[in-house]
């Protein structure tokens, strides 16, 4: 089973004990308001949103983030070669995003043959752009409504990182 680690964070398949923590980030509309769906109502939606995770398998290149033991997020590719990440709103601006997906990255490109990893991000979401640019992605393209959540559609920001770039950037 895959784990990685860095200097603060373990990033760990996922668990069926994990469906607290998780749902304490799916809930928060702090940290749901440039995802995909609305925050979660009801432990049991978290649960079957865990489930869904969880019988994806050990292929599935989707990790749990934990810090000081507590799942603080999610960070990998639920479907590759594309990217996602959400974290609680407690740890914002820790530096968490960058650390995990600077662990996620690497072993995505060494895992799989994609020449790129993508990305999909809502216009809005200012810190995830910066991030993601931070780490070598770069914009491909833009599309309106392209989600329908909660009766309003949101547009997208399409971000790649070739192969290539992120070992170029990450020499030495």
């Amino acid at each position: 089973m895959t784990e990685l680690r860095t200097p603060r964070l373990v990033l760990r398949r996922a668990r069926p004990g994990d469906v607290d923590g998780l749902h304490a980030i799916l809930s928060d509309k702090r940290a749901m308001k440039h995802w995909s769906t609305l925050p979660h109502e009801s432990l049991a939606e978290t649960q079957q949103w865990l489930d869904a995770m969880l019988a994806r398998g050990p292929g599935f290149d989707d990790f749990v983030v934990e810090l000081d033991g507590r799942v603080v997020g999610k960070a990998g590719a639920w479907r590759m070669p594309e990217i996602g990440y959400i974290l609680h709103p407690d740890v914002w601006g820790m530096g968490i995003a960058t650390e995990a997906l600077r662990a996620v990255i690497p072993h995505l490109f060494a895992a799989h043959d994609a020449p790129a990893l993508t990305a999909d991000v809502d216009p809005g979401n200012a810190a995830s752009i910066r991030l993601l640019e931070k780490l070598g992605f770069r914009e491909t393209g833009r599309a309106s409504r392209t989600f329908f959540i909660g009766g309003q559609w949101f547009d997208s920001i399409y971000l790649a990182l070739a192969r290539d770039r992120w070992a170029a950037l990450n020499r030495g």
